[in-house]
């Protein structure tokens, strides 16, 4: 059972396949290997049944619903009224008002919507949005600890809890200790957080000079003699060996971007080219195109022209995504959305070259020349984010009270215990979609459904660690290393072990592992079992060393362009504070 652990640990942080699909491997190996493991047909499927994976899929429905009422667009103006041009305010108050909504909601939607509304802040009142977005990603997720619903780690963690000691979670248990842990971050980086966050994205509106676009474009024109003369872009150009995108023609004061590929080049036409010099230096020589004039760059204002309907936009490529892990090429991306990606940035590198050929990651952040049209489809996208503010028309804030209304009689159900929570979240669910709130069309597309599979793939594995006594062995072992330290020093340790490994892999499979260890570890103790419950179930929504252990963590990556090490050097102090807030916050609320 061990190595079955083992290798399932490495193949989460290896990622040589989908982690989804390394979830639906699990359970196969499991029944495979049922003379060691102990684990049936029935058993290794029990997941997709599972309470907890139920409410989560009726979860990301409901959130679906209030994100389409456009109540979280409204808090907008609040911010900004609230913040002005103060860093310290605005570092403030976004992460108190995206942590207290994460709470109800799935905060996946909660930071993809934020995103482009903390970009813009930043860029209007000259704050770095490198400064704002991991605040706004860190704060998400501690308000994942304020209620049962806030995060899918808490109803897992609820979930085994009842099955190993009897006693599932209350709506409210975590609130007393998630306020006080929401506070601790506000304050935290409101203070010395903020100090320590780099400020690597520039508050400015030239998207062309901070993606360094005027050293990666030129505009030529086509002479009299070149030999380009009446033939299409397709058959020209895009055919090509050299590296280059023909991003915008200008023909008698008409400006033509994507689609492209079918327009005849014509003697005078001025083209605007994304390469590098020595490609376009071949360029030239072969094809007789003169750059006009020779010092003068590419400016946004040549490329962006809203009252045209284009426009430079920014999108970032989502954990889960269709897109991830495959290349530009391989998704024909260009044509399918009649757009030119300019650059690609991954954390605070930039990419220029070869961008066809580029393996798309969750986090990425493209550079996009978009009509209008292609800018409305990427914007209903859920696997993509376009990470500038802009109207969407389709908000139905006329039904703000019934979606409000909806998620109040989910949560008084569930409070008061009247029905379990997964039939009172379908029952919301249903409730959605006959009221208009959301449309049954697009009700799948807002669940998250490698999330899905990775619950539900996960669950047997706990049931197995303790079926055959994995999780008491490790428990023992543990216990051994610790020595004779007291109880609430090992229930710190329980926290920072499960952080650590959440950093590494999904907090997700850090939850279900380590679930059965720490009961097994407080039964031999002679301590409360639910204590060490709780310090795993906190930790695997607060580690914050690297941004791997949440995906609204990689959300902000590419947006913000941080470096990998920015995250260990803002999350270190905060994790080490957390650890005595929240190991003594457990001890004083549920005894150790």
């Amino acid at each position: 059972m061990l190595s079955i652990i083992g290798s399932m640990l490495v193949l989460f942080v290896w990622e040589p396949i989908r982690i989804d699909l390394i979830a639906i491997l699990i359970p196969v190996v499991l029944v495979i290997l049922r003379p060691w493991t102990g684990v049936d047909g029935e058993t290794a499927i029990s997941g997709f049944a599972n309470s907890a994976t139920i409410t989560i899929m009726a979860m990301f429905i409901l959130s679906e619903g209030i994100q389409n009422s456009g109540v979280i667009q409204l808090l907008k103006d609040k911010i900004i009224k609230l913040t002005g041009s103060s860093e310290a305010r605005q570092v403030g108050v976004i992460s108190a008002i995206s942590g207290s909504v994460a709470g109800f909601l799935n905060n996946t939607p909660v930071v993809a919507v934020f995103i482009p509304m903390v970009t813009d802040l930043g860029r209007t009142t000259k704050v770095s949005p490198s400064k704002l977005l991991i605040p706004l990603s860190y704060a998400s997720t501690m308000g994942g600890v304020l209620t049962l619903i806030g995060t899918s780690i808490n109803l897992i963690a609820s979930d085994i809890s009842s099955d190993l000691i009897g006693r599932p979670f209350r709506f409210f248990e975590f609130t007393p200790l998630g306020i006080v842990v929401l506070l601790t971050g506000v304050i935290y980086f409101s203070t010395i957080g903020r100090k320590i966050l780099p400020d690597r994205v520039k508050p400015e509106d030239d998207l062309v000079h901070e993606y360094e676009m005027d050293l990666f474009m030129a505009q030529v024109v086509v002479e009299k003699d070149s030999p380009l003369i009446g033939k299409s872009v397709k058959e020209s150009l895009s055919k090509s060996e050299l590296d280059m995108d023909l991003i915008m023609i200008t023909r008698n004061g008409d400006e033509f971007i994507e689609p492209l590929e079918a327009k005849q080049i014509k003697a005078g036409d001025q083209l605007i080219i994304r390469s590098d010099r020595e490609t376009l230096r071949k360029l030239i020589g072969r094809q007789g195109l003169k750059i006009v004039p020779e010092d003068l760059a590419v400016k946004e204002s040549q490329l962006q022209k809203p009252t045209q309907g284009r426009k430079l936009v920014e999108t970032v490529i989502t954990n889960g995504s269709i897109f991830a892990n495959q290349t530009l090429a391989e998704i024909n991306f260009a044509n399918r959305y009649d757009c030119s990606i300019l650059a690609i940035r991954r954390g605070s590198e930039l990419s220029h070259y070869k961008l066809d050929e580029m393996e798309l990651k969750p986090g990425d952040v493209l550079l996009m020349l978009v009509n209008e049209q292609t800018l409305r489809r990427l914007r209903n996208r859920r696997d993509i984010i376009v990470a500038r503010e802009m109207e969407k028309e389709d908000y139905t804030q006329e039904k703000i009270p019934i979606t409000l209304g909806i998620m109040f009689g989910v949560i008084f159900l569930a409070v008061f215990e009247i029905i379990p929570i997964s039939i009172s979240a379908l029952g919301g669910v249903l409730a959605m979609v006959l009221t208009g709130c959301v449309n049954p069309a697009k009700m799948y597309e807002a669940v998250n459904w490698e999330i899905i599979i990775l619950v539900a793939g996960l669950i047997p594995l706990g049931a197995a660690m303790e079926a055959t006594g994995t999780a008491e062995f490790l428990a023992g072992h543990i216990l051994n290393l610790t020595g004779n330290l007291p109880p609430i020093i090992i229930l710190a340790i329980f926290y920072l072990f499960t952080a650590l490994i959440t950093n590494l892999v999904s907090n997700r499979a850090s939850i279900v592992i380590m679930l059965p260890v720490a009961v097994d570890a407080a039964v031999r103790l002679g301590v409360e079992p639910f204590s060490f419950i709780m310090a795993v179930t906190f930790a695997a929504s607060t580690a914050y060393l690297t941004p791997i252990g949440n995906q609204v963590h990689l959300m902000v990556y590419g947006p913000g362009n941080y470096e990998f090490s920015d995250f260990f050097k803002v999350g270190f102090p905060l994790q080490i504070i957390l650890t005595f807030v929240i190991t003594i916050g457990i001890a004083l609320i549920w005894g150790v």
